[in-house]
């Protein structure tokens, strides 16, 4: 059963759809069944994924007004990922769910029948807190937060958490960190080394030890509708998304394995013998 992960922060700039794109694709290299799902009406994950925004039969905006299936709108890209396509339609549909009774669960029901099909399920977000990155939010198991080491980009971190605080409470109790990514890293800036060791300090093993560095290459490849993967395997990026990738893998293994040992150890209910 899929694994969604909501790629989420409201601060701009901070590579979530590079990461969105480019984790899913290194997933799929693994290999395992990936499903991206772009929920930003800038279409970028879609673009990205050599997929053209511009000439959709069907999109995830379709999908969030219910008028078809989840598995009508996923295309498969060049690069052999499944896609569920986003553009700027999805700024309508948001306007459109402002007064409908459960706006906030549309994804989770679109993407619940699809779990059977795909290992993980990537959702790429909107930079804002906007009813679009409330359903992905829902709809989903984890929360990754890119962020790159810098001042603001903290004091949005800390404003992301206190919104899955109170969502967990109202309409997603199972909802966790992921963990946290630390990219465009560069260890010459003093402020980026200060500020990843706070991040350290304060979410310890929640920081992921794979760091995204700043990559010409991973600029690059959005504009080939390619993820670093499959545009430079050997760049610098390129390995620091399948090390990610690679880091969800064995976390995965370890809950599974816990889960596992949870059930051995529970003692079965108590009989009473006869007299």
């Amino acid at each position: 059963m899929a694994r969604i992960i909501a790629i989420a922060n409201q601060k701009g700039g901070v590579g979530k759809t590079t990461t969105a794109v480019n984790l899913a694709a290194a997933l799929s290299r693994t290999p395992k069944r990936v499903l991206l799902v772009d929920l930003d009406a800038q279409g970028n994950a879609t673009m990205g994924s050599g997929v053209d925004k511009r000439e959709l039969q069907a999109s995830t905006c379709d999908v969030l007004l219910e008028e078809i299936h989840a598995r009508d709108a996923i295309v498969r890209t060049p690069e052999g990922l499944d896609l569920m396509p986003g553009n700027t339609d999805l700024t309508a549909a948001e306007i459109e769910l402002m007064d409908e009774d459960g706006r906030e669960q549309r994804l989770k029901r679109a993407l619940d029948p699809l779990r059977e099909k795909y290992d993980y399920i990537i959702i790429d977000c909107p930079p804002a807190l906007s009813l679009l990155t409330l359903n992905a939010l829902t709809a989903a198991d984890s929360v990754l937060v890119p962020m790159q080491c810098e001042y603001y980009a903290l004091e949005g971190l800390t404003a992301l958490l206190q919104t899955i605080d109170a969502l967990k409470a109202r309409l997603n109790p199972g909802l966790e960190i992921e963990g946290v990514l630390r990219t465009m890293f560069d260890v010459r800036n003093n402020l980026a080394n200060a500020v990843s060791t706070e991040l350290t300090n304060h979410f310890g093993d929640k920081v992921f030890r794979t760091i995204v560095p700043r990559n010409v290459r991973l600029a690059e490849a959005p504009s080939h509708g390619q993820s670093i993967v499959g545009y430079d395997r050997g760049s610098r990026g390129s390995v620091a998304y399948l090390g990610l990738a690679g880091e969800l893998l064995r976390r995965q293994r370890e809950r599974e394995k816990a889960a596992r040992g949870k059930e051995t150890t529970q003692e079965p209910a108590s009989m009473e013998n006869p007299a």
